[in-house]
């Protein structure tokens, strides 16, 4: 990536001194720590996912960790979700409406069979994609994190996500944010491995005030 594309090797360069010299990896190092509060099971991944969207991080860890301690301290099941009374359910884990009928429509595609989520991993990346922006509430956005940070898929590109295209416009100095359009011609250079890309992109985002998300 550092020799196809001279903008993004100057970001790497730069995400790399400031780690100490320790480079990013795909997947994460095994010997790191573990966030507790991360699922690794694909169904609590993506109820954590839902759950998580437009809200901070420290909400999102909130209203998960109080679903789960609506179930014993374990996530539903996706017939547990859907027994459950939806007021009661989101009143308790402090879910919008909207939210907790994403958490339904989950649960009824995995409980129909329409999502098998153990067969996830074997599918190529345009079919996850499909599969999962099915349930109402998925969308583009969140599918692709979770191939990403997940499945650990090398070669993805979030073009919705409004971090990557404020920092591609910050480092390529482009008077607007690009398109998907043009942010997918940008990206071309850093196939396959666009995954490891966009974290370099996020990590030296966090680090530049101009372009950090509020």
């Amino acid at each position: 990536m550092r020799r196809a594309d001279p903008v993004l090797g100057a970001i790497i360069d730069r995400v790399v001194r400031e780690n100490g010299g320790t480079r990013l990896t795909l997947p994460p190092d095994p010997t790191a720590p573990r966030d507790p509060n991360i699922p690794t099971d694909h169904y609590s991944m993506l109820i954590r996912a839902m759950v998580s969207q437009n809200i901070s991080i420290i909400a999102s860890t909130a209203i998960y960790r109080r679903l789960n301690e609506r179930f014993g301290g374990r996530p539903p099941t996706p017939q547990e979700i859907l027994d459950d009374d939806p007021d009661e359910l989101r009143l308790t884990a402090g879910l919008s409406r909207a939210k907790t009928t994403s958490l339904r429509s989950l649960a009824e595609h995995i409980v129909s069979g329409e999502l098998d989520l153990e067969q996830l991993h074997e599918l190529p990346d345009d079919a996850v994609v499909t599969q999962l922006v099915a349930v109402k509430g998925i969308g583009t956005w969140t599918a692709h994190m979770f191939m990403m940070f997940h499945l650990h898929r090398p070669d993805v590109l979030p073009v919705g996500d409004l971090e990557i295209r404020r920092c591609v416009q910050h480092e390529y100095r482009l008077p607007e944010r690009p398109r998907p359009a043009e942010l997918e011609e940008i990206a071309e250079p850093w196939r396959p491995y666009r995954t490891l890309a966009c974290m370099y992109l996020w990590q030296i985002a966090h680090t530049t005030p101009q372009v950090q998300v509020y």
